[in-house]
Order: structure tokens, then sequence, then C-alpha cells
């Protein structure tokens, strides 16, 4: 096996959260097949029935300042002119086949390795938020019941009131005396 083209945290640094979905910017993309920007754009615009929105879409004007404030690594250098594009897994595997170069392929199984380890990664935290729910969920129950328990010790008891009127006290009667 031949040593990685790319180092994964490299690509990994460079997906993005976009509208929901994991996404490369075509800057990105450009940079780690080896190819300009407008090369890029070029070829996915000569095969844009290739390319339907839920695999690629072009930043609107906000999200594209969002990402110059947010000092996205590219962004600062960009034109506003023409805002980038942002490719999904699915629109960086069609890319695969419009750059045939032994590059191209090289660095797009590494994409895709790290789109896996991405997912692998948030299903991994998921699962731990499950299991941290359900552990609460569990604890609140006996915690409620031992701070209810704790609350019925900590209130005083109610004051004995006592009946408006006259009331007679009995007194308990003493034994007959005996006879001698």
């Amino acid at each position: 096996m031949q040593p990685a083209l790319i180092a994964p945290e490299v690509i990994e640094a460079r997906v993005i959260l976009l509208r929901g979905e994991k996404v490369l910017l075509d800057l990105h993309l450009a940079g780690l097949y080896g190819v300009t920007t407008t090369a890029l754009n070029q070829a996915v615009r000569r095969n844009a029935e290739r390319f339907p929105a839920d695999f690629m879409f072009q930043l609107t004007a906000d999200e594209t300042l969002a990402l110059r404030a947010l000092h996205v690594d590219g962004m600062k250098k960009r034109a506003l002119a023409k805002p980038p594009m942002a490719f999904t897994e699915q629109g960086v595997a069609m890319l695969s086949g419009l750059l045939n170069s032994p590059r191209a392929v090289a660095v797009n199984i590494e994409i895709m390795r790290a789109f896996v380890r991405l997912r692998q990664m948030i299903a991994g935290h998921a699962d731990l938020a499950r299991k941290l729910a359900a552990i609460e969920k569990k604890y609140d129950a006996q915690f409620k019941a031992v701070f209810d328990a704790i609350r019925e010790l900590m209130t005083p008891p109610a004051p004995k009131r006592r009946e408006i009127g006259f009331h007679a006290t009995l007194r308990k009667q003493r034994p007959a005396k005996s006879s001698r």
C-alpha cells in the first residue's frame, strides 16, 4: 500500500458544514487535485447534468461573507464576484469521473476515506449522546425519589390547631381505694 498523497487531517480540516451538509469548497478541491479553481469549475459546468442540487450548490453572498469572517482557508483571497461552489460527498464522488489524472484518483480516494471517518465520528458521538440521555433519565427518576424524600423530611410538621370553644379535660380515673 502506498502512503497517502495528502494527510487525512488536511482533508478533514477543509470539510465544512453548510446548509446541514458536510461539503468541500471548489477552491479547496482544486488545491487538493492540483488544478486551478477555474479549470475545476469549467469541468463541472460542461457536465452540469451530473451535479444536481444535492451534489453541489453555489454559496450565497451571505454564506461567502460568513466564511470570510470565520477565516476559512482561501476565502480572503477569493473575489466576491463569484461565490464558491460547495460539493457534498456525492458531488466529490461525481468529480472523480471528470478528473482522470492519477493524482485526482488518489486524492479522491483519500477524500472519500475522510468523509467516511467523519461519518463514523458523528455516529460515535450520536451513540454516546443516546447512552448519556438514557443514564440521565434513569438517574433522574432515582434522584427525584431521593429529593422528594429529603423535602418531605425537611418540611416542618404542621402546628396542631386548637379547636375553638370549651373542652372538658378528662382526668384519668384513679384506682379505687382498697378498704383495709
